[in-house]
């Protein structure tokens, strides 16, 4: 299995199942931040304030699906997340 990792200034994602991917910076709602992940980009418009070091939705996710993170589930959610939500305690679970 080939994985092609997808990294910018803006966040970093390592496998194209993810769902989620991590900032690289400081998000301020309402900017616009892009992703090159092999031949696709995946262009995200935050929603909500979110940390350095925290993670974004880059996919949608529905009540209940799995949250998947360098190719690995690290837990479901317990509500829908959209794209350029933050994804964190408060809407994930393990």
């Amino acid at each position: 299995m080939v994985i092609k990792k997808g990294v910018s200034q803006d966040m970093l994602m390592m496998d194209p199942m993810d769902n989620i991917a991590v900032c690289l910076r400081d998000f301020k709602a309402g900017e616009q931040v892009s992703l090159r992940m092999g031949p696709k980009t995946i262009d995200v418009m935050v929603q909500d304030q979110i940390p350095r070091g925290h993670k974004i939705c880059v996919k949608e996710i529905q009540n209940g699906a799995q949250v998947i993170k360098y190719g690995e589930v690290i837990g479901k959610a317990n509500t829908e997340i959209h794209i350029g939500q933050h994804v964190h305690v408060h809407n994930v679970v393990d």
